[in-house]
Order: structure tokens, then sequence, then C-alpha cells
């Protein structure tokens, strides 16, 4: 079984933001890490490889750093990474992103092609749907239960309000969700072993791509209204419900 997991280093979710004299998010001192929904998809493809062998390559796109990432992928247990990284990317859209994956493991064999069903920085959940698209195979999104079997798989994805069962022939993009299964620890071997395992680093020249446009751009960036401080209403509880109902009725206005 060839597996391939697409992962996506981002912000920590505890992580600060903060906004630069361009407008632009200042990376500075923050602690990046892999998007939590592409953990579920390393796990599932470690499971896979457990339990039906083979062998699981992690890929990703971005700067230098995201070797961190990978490194910390091939601690949990995957067995070699790929990294595209190239200063063209550096405001690449999801429809670049996508087209960039795909050629960059078109050459490496895979049955099942694994990735979080959304990353939280941009919450785009665009970029694993199109590499299906561009690879002309099926995909799947928000996966709770994956169940392989020869050349099909048994899907359980989430939708509103309830869950739905596909059966899918391999290959296959799948994309998980919170539920599919709990994300292992990196082991201290685990750790030891990533530094010596594969870890291919290519630049879009050598995936055959020239000067490349992006179909969308972001103007700028802001961060939310700051919220109000809370009010706390003295008095005894009869008298202090009666200035709420007044503060929510006069103030408020949702009365």
């Amino acid at each position: 079984m060839n597996i391939v997991v697409f992962i996506k280093q981002t912000f920590d979710t505890e992580a600060k933001i903060v906004l630069d004299g361009s407008g632009k998010i200042d990376a500075n001192g923050v602690n990046l890490i892999i998007n939590p929904y592409d953990e579920f998809a390393i796990e599932e493809g470690l499971k896979l490889k457990e339990k039906l062998g083979g062998e699981v390559t992690v890929v990703s796109l971005g700067g230098a750093r995201a070797q961190e990432a990978i490194r910390t992928a091939l601690a949990m247990g995957a067995d070699k990474g790929v990294l595209v990284s190239d200063p063209a990317l550096d405001n690449s859209d999801e429809w670049n992103n996508a087209e960039v994956l795909a050629k960059a493991v078109s050459d490496i064999p895979y049955d099942i092609i694994l990735a979080g069903r959304i990353a939280i920085d941009d919450g785009s959940s665009q970029v694993a749907v199109r590499i299906a698209e561009s690879l002309n195979i099926p995909s799947v999104s928000s996966v709770l239960k994956l169940d392989v079997n020869g050349t099909q798989a048994t899907v359980t994805r989430e939708i509103d309000g309830g869950t739905e069962v596909i059966e899918v022939g391999l290959p296959v993009v799948i994309t998980a969700q919170k539920g599919l299964n709990e994300p292992r620890y990196p082991s201290v071997a685990g750790i030891m072993k990533a530094k010596k395992k594969p870890l291919k680093t290519m630049k879009l020249a050598d995936l055959g791509f020239g000067d490349i446009a992006p179909k969308m751009n972001v103007d700028k960036f802001s961060l939310p209204t700051a919220r109000k401080a809370g009010q706390v209403i003295p008095g005894e509880a009869a008298q202090a419900a009666q200035e709420l109902a007044r503060l929510l009725r006069e103030e408020a206005k949702v009365l």
C-alpha cells in the first residue's frame, strides 16, 4: 500500500496574530505547527501502513521551515518526505498550490492520498479536492472512518445532521475530519530516526513550472474588533435582575 499524506505548516492555534506595517501577518517569533487536521491524516496513513504494509510519503509546500513539519511527521512514523519550496510560491493561491502539489506526486506511486479537511489558517478547504481533480481521481471529504479492503474503500463521512457511508475505488483522495483517530506523539527513537530519513526538496523548475500567476490575490488582512469588557451589576439579586433587564432593553436593544 503506497500512501501519500499532504500536510501544511500553520501558526500555532494559541499564537497571537499581529499585523506588520504593510498589513500582512507578522510571523516573527510565532510558533509553527502541523495543521491539526493534517495530523489526523498522518495518523490514518500510519495505521494503514501498519495494517496493510507499504510506505507513507509526506508532501508539503512552503518555506524552509516547512521541513520542521515534515520531520515531525517522519518522527511519527512516515517513511520519507517531499517539500516544494520556491520564492515564487510566497503569494500563491489554492489553485496554484493544488497544481504544483499534484505535479509533485505524479511520479510517486500512490493507492490512497490523505490530507486534513481544512487548514486552520486560511480555512479554504480547497487544495485536497483540487488535487484530486488534477490527478483525475475521486475524493471523499470530512471522513470519520476509513476501511480499505483490496482496491475498495468504505468511507464514513460527516454531513449536515448526520453521516454518510460511501464505497469508492482506489486510488482516492481522503480528507480527514476530527474524530477519525487520535494522532500519536513522536517518540524519542522516532525523532532520532527521522533525522536520517530521506527528505527531497524541489523548486518549481524541477517540476516543469515557469512563472505562475495566482488567480486570486489577498488585498489585506484585518484583525477582528476587540471585545468590550464585561459589566458587573452590583446589588441584591432582584435589584440586579431589574437593572440587567433595563440594560438589555435600553442599551443592548435585545429586548
